[in-house]
């Protein structure tokens, strides 16, 4: 997802590393880096009209809390496409 805060993204990876390893600490093994960033630029950044500054980007990448990450995983898990819709519908009736 290209969006202006890309610029910062190879600067702020040691801050996305740490939340990502505050996230295994907590049991969550399963978050990817690009999983994370995504969430920032669809929710945390999404009406942010302001330039914002790195200390400032860094601030709300340390912010994010594991509840609120894994309810928008959650949300977007409901929004994907059913796997018994096209393909997997395909696959089961092979298998019948």
């Amino acid at each position: 997802m290209e969006n202006r805060y890309e610029q910062f993204r190879e600067t702020v990876k040691p801050a996305l590393k740490s939340k990502i390893e505050e996230f295994k600490l907590y049991g969550y093994d399963s978050v990817k880096e690009d999983e994370l960033w995504n969430f920032l630029c669809k929710k945390k950044w999404k009406r942010d009209r302001d330039e914002k500054r790195l200390y400032q980007v860094v601030e709300d990448i340390l912010s994010v809390k594991v509840g609120e990450y894994m309810n928008y995983a959650t949300v977007e898990a409901f929004k994907s496409p059913d796997f018994f819709k096209d393909q997997g519908l395909k696959e089961l009736s092979k298998l019948l």
